[in-house]
Parts: C-alpha cells; sequence; structure tokens
C-alpha cells in the first residue's frame, strides 16, 4: 500500500484519550475536529529528556529522519518509555513540489496524513497573513508621507508555495514615487516562521515581532515593526498558531506538530513552544532538525538550544546504504559523527535505515564503521514494521536518557564578527578552507556590526546536498571555500542570514510536480500524496 493508504486504513484514537493520556485536563487543550488539537495552556514541572534526530547529506529523495523519528517515538513507547514526538510542519511548497510531504512514511507515520501535510491547522497560513499585513503596513506608510524617512526597503513578502516567478516583483507607485523591488519568500523562510519557532509565549512573541527590521532610514539608522505599530495586531494572527498542534502516530504516540522553517534556508526546527511541552509531557521528547547534521543539527544547537537553554540527551543520525553509495564511501558519514561528537559534544547513535535492497553485508559494513567511529549504531526498520522495528534503535538510545543531560558545545561564541562566526561554522563545521565574502555581503555584514546586531548567531542557508555550498560535491569535500553572497538580518529571530551559493529562499517547482499525482476521489478521498 501508498503511504497515503495505510495511513487512511489506520484506526486512530480520539485525539480526546490522547490528550488525556500525556495528562491534560479539558481546560488545557481545544479539538480540531475528531483527531487534531491544539494545547491551549502550556503544561510546566516534569522535566524529560531530549533527544535530537539528524542525518548524514541526503540524496533527492531523503534519508527517512522523519520516518525514524516517527518510528523511534514509537519504539521508545513500547520499551515503556513515556515518549512524545515532536516535529515540524509541512509546507505545501515541498508537498507539491519534489520532495512531498513530512508526516513519516510505511508504518512510521503521523496521522491524520493527508490532514497534516494539507493546510493541517492553518498555522502556515496564519504566519503568511502576518508576513504579509506587516508587507501592506510598510508601502502604506511609504504611500502616505514615509513619515519615518525609510529609504531602503529589506523584508520581502511569503506565501506557502514554490513559484519561482515571484522572486522578484515591482510595488507601490510610479505616480507617488514609491515604486521598488520587492520580492517573495516561501513562507517557511519568513522571519516571521523564525519568530514563532524561537518565541517562549505570546509576549515574547509580540517583543521579537516589534524587533523585526523592515528596512533603514536616510540617516541609516533601522526601522522597525515597531516603528510601523504593525507589531500588535501581526501577534494577534498569530495568537492560535503560537499554540502546539496535538496528533497521533500510527501507533497512537502522542505527537506535537508545530512551526515549519526549513533547514536549508532558515533554521529548521520546531518550535521551542512545542519542545519544552513535550518534555514537560513525556519522559522523552523525540525531536528532529532538518536535513543533514551540517544543517539542521549546527543551528539546533547553535540557535535554538542557546535561545532556549535546552540539552539533548543523545542525537540519533540517520544513514543509509544508498547515501553511502552515492558518496562512494563512509566519509560523509564519518564527518557527521565527528561534529556530533567533536563539534556538538553529545554522544551518537546511528539509525542505519534499512530499504528493502539493502544486503545485510552493506548494514554491517556501515556498523562497522560507526563502531570505530566510537558511536553506538542500530538498523531501523520502522518503515516496514512500525514501532517493532525500531525497538532496536530504541534500545541504543535508552542508556543516554538514563544520564545527565549534556551542554552542548556551541560551534562559536557570540562576541565574535558575524563574517568570524560564519568563517568557523564553514571551517569546523562543513570542513571548508574558509569564507569569502561578496563585496555586499561583506558591507552589509559590516553595517549589521555598526548598528548593534554584531553578537546575534548565524543561520547559514545553503545547498542541503552537500557539505560545501556546491550540491555536486558529494561525501567529505576537501579544498574548497564557502562563497556568502547575501547577508539577511533576522533581528526579531535573533540571527543573521547568510545566503552560501546562491541558494534561493523561494524554490521553484521541478519539470514533474508532485501535484500532478494529487487528486480526490467523488467520495472526498485524497490520493497521490506521499
Amino acid at each position: 500500500m501508498t503511504d497515503i493508504e495505510i495511513a487512511q486504513s489506520a484506526k486512530l484514537r480520539p485525539i480526546a484519550e490522547i490528550a488525556g493520556e500525556l495528562g491534560l485536563t479539558d481546560e488545557q487543550w481545544e479539538p480540531y475536529g475528531r483527531y487534531k488539537a491544539k494545547i491551549a495552556s502550556l503544561p510546566t514541572g516534569r522535566q524529560g529528556r531530549l533527544v535530537l534526530v539528524t542525518a548524514v547529506t541526503p540524496t533527492p529523495a531523503g534519508e527517512g529522519k522523519t520516518t525514524v523519528s516517527v518510528g523511534l517515538a514509537d519504539g521508545l513507547r513500547r520499551l515503556g518509555r513515556k515518549a512524545v514526538l515532536c516535529l515540524r510542519e509541512p509546507s505545501l511548497g515541498p508537498v507539491f513540489g519534489m520532495k512531498g510531504g513530512a508526516a513519516g512514511g510505511g508504518y512510521a507515520q503521523v496521522v491524520p496524513m493527508e490532514d497534516i501535510n494539507l493546510h493541517f491547522n492553518g498555522d502556515l497560513h496564519a504566519v503568511t497573513a502576518a508576513n504579509n499585513l506587516l508587507s501592506a503596513a510598510i508601502d502604506n506608510h511609504l504611500f502616505q508621507g514615509n513619515a519615518l524617512g525609510l529609504e531602503t526597503v529589506i523584508w520581502k513578502r511569503c506565501m506557502d508555495m514554490n513559484d519561482r516567478a515571484l522572486r522578484k516583483i515591482q510595488v507601490g507607485s510610479k505616480k507617488r514615487g514609491t515604486l521598488r523591488e520587492d520580492g517573495f519568500n516561501i513562507t517557511a523562510a519568513s522571519e516571521v516562521m523564525a519568530i514563532l519557532c524561537l518565541a517562549a509565549d505570546p509576549a515574547d512573541c509580540k517583543r521579537r515581532l516589534g524587533e523585526i527590521v523592515v528596512g533603514f532610514s536616510r540617516d541609516g539608522g533601522a526601522v522597525t515593526c515597531a516603528d510601523l505599530n504593525v507589531h500588535g495586531a501581526m501577534a494577534a494572527l498569530l495568537r492560535d498558531a503560537l499554540k502546539p498542534n496535538l496528533a497521533q502516530t500510527l501507533e497512537g504516540t502522542p505527537t506535537l506538530i508545530h512551526g515549519g522553517p526549513f533547514a536549508n534556508i532558515a533554521h529548521g526546527c520546531n518550535t521551542l513552544i512545542a519542545t519544552r511541552a513535550a518534555l514537560a509531557l513525556g519522559d522523552v521528547a523525540v525531536t528532529e532538525a532538518g536535513f543533514g547534521a551540517d544543517l539542521g543539527a549546527e543551528k539546533f544547537i547553535d540557535i535554538k538550544c542557546r535561545t532556549g537553554g535546552l540539552k539533548p540527551s543523545v542525537c540519533v543520525i540517520v544513514a543509509t546504504v544508498r547515501a553511502a553509495r552515492r558518496d562512494g564511501g563512509m566519509d560523509n558519514l564519518l564527518a557527521h559523527i565527528e561534529n556530533v561528537k567533536e563539534r556538538f559534544g553529545l554522544p551518537a547513535v546511528v539509525a542505519i535505515n534499512r530499504f528493502g535492497d539493502d544486503t545485510n553485508e552493506d548494514l554491517a559494513e556501515i556498523a562497522e564503521v560507526c563502531r570505530a567511529a566510537g558511536a553506538d549504531s542500530a538498523v531501523y526498520e520502522g518503515h516496514a514494521r512500525g514501532g517493532a522495528g525500531a525497538e532496536a534503535l530504541a534500545g541504543a538510545v535508552i542508556p543516554f536518557l538514563e544520564a545527565e543531560p549534556y551542554e552542548p558545545k556551541t560551534v562559536y561564541p557570540l562576541d565574535i564578527t558575524l563574517m568570524e562566526k560564519i568563517e568557523l561554522v564553514a571551517k569546523n563545521v562543513y570542513g571548508a578552507d574558509g569564507a569569502d565574502f561578496d563585496e555586499p555581503a561583506r558591507a552589509f555584514a559590516e553595517k549589521l556590526e555598526k548598528l548593534g546586531y554584531g553578537g546575534l548567531p548565524v543561520c547559514i542557508a545553503k545547498t542541503q546536498y552537500s557539505l560545501s555550498d556546491d550540491k555536486d560535491m558529494a561525501g567529505r569535500p576537501k579544498g574548497f571555500r564557502i562563497r556568502i553572497g547575501e547577508m539577511r538580518l533576522s533581528a526579531g529571530a535573533g540571527f543573521a542570514v547568510a545566503i552560501a551559493g546562491g541558494i534561493m529562499t523561494m524554490p521553484g517547482l521541478p519539470k514533474v510536480p508532485a501535484y500532478e499525482k494529487i487528486d480526490i476521489t467523488p467520495d472526498g478521498k485524497i490520493t497521490g500524496l506521499f
């Protein structure tokens, strides 16, 4: 059966049962239909253990990181742990593009799968609306006389879709002298999404929205969202979006799905609010960080853990035989193990995600490489067998949950320049010889230093298909440098963005997009999702 057929044939538990299992009272959750809910009042008190799931550098088809996260949570629950799964929300861009949905696969899925992949509870639309309200406020301010003296606008509109035609547009009035070039980001790359994911509570969210820098005045000073007095209205739009979404796996494991920033162009982690809720509701919270450890895991450590004071107990690295074959060996896996253990200071367990044509010899070879590198490993078969196929991985993880959580090691201190931070990530995480900055990127980084934003962490946007910024450099490349073509500021989110290798923050659709296979039957069943 296909993923969606498996999901639609499953017998789901009423969401009230899931909420009750977590110990939530009726006042603490709000039903969104029969099988979905939002947590309205966040729990406090107990502090569970945190497991981070990351991966090797993925092939275009992905290595099954979300599937492993789902199965691991199910496996831990089978072994007697009160596990809560924490994931990001899917974006419609990949769903209709090439990558597909983001609810796991096979018998390791989060359900209702079609609801989660298509709109879910409306959070991404709320982010889009808040982002574009700010855009409308900026252009209205310019039209109404520009009392703030806004000269350069750096804020962009957004939409939750892949649409390359919207990368550059013109807005404003030529007659009024406000005509300017603008463009769209995909919603997952919006600073509003990052704020949703890093805010501690509604008050912190409103504060962060107010600190968004929309552009610069004629005297060079920063103009903020609070200067336009629109942050309160934006916070109102995000009121319900700030509440974590509650769903379940096929095996009934409670799952919080909340926030959806991409890891190749944003920081790639679910919300801090949901992660803290999972830690308070369960013995162990299983969460993921997008793509390879060079992207999602680095940003998880240097941005999310730094912001929220999180301390993971262990890091699971998803590896596959097909990824090893693409790389011509195990060098890429070794690089990620080294990063997790030495750069981030966390113990590593490698989940060897088994596919149907993998041989026992191939799996044993990966396990031996892991052993030699000082990392535990376990073969994972959750896609085919659900939680039962993840018990070996869960068993390998449990010993690390018995110890005190680790204080993760950040890659760089905050009291050095933005360009120095990028250089350290390039050298120590990607294995580059250094970073080169195009003149506009260098000039903007220096401007941010002068304006007082130099103490922020950095979020590097680059291809997910290589440790370098060139998608065709497989394995563990040597003798390369990272090129930073553009710098951006996300002051409200609390980081500066470096665009490496010309990566696009508004993706395009492939030649054969996934939407061609998606349909709906006369009786209302959705088909073709994967």
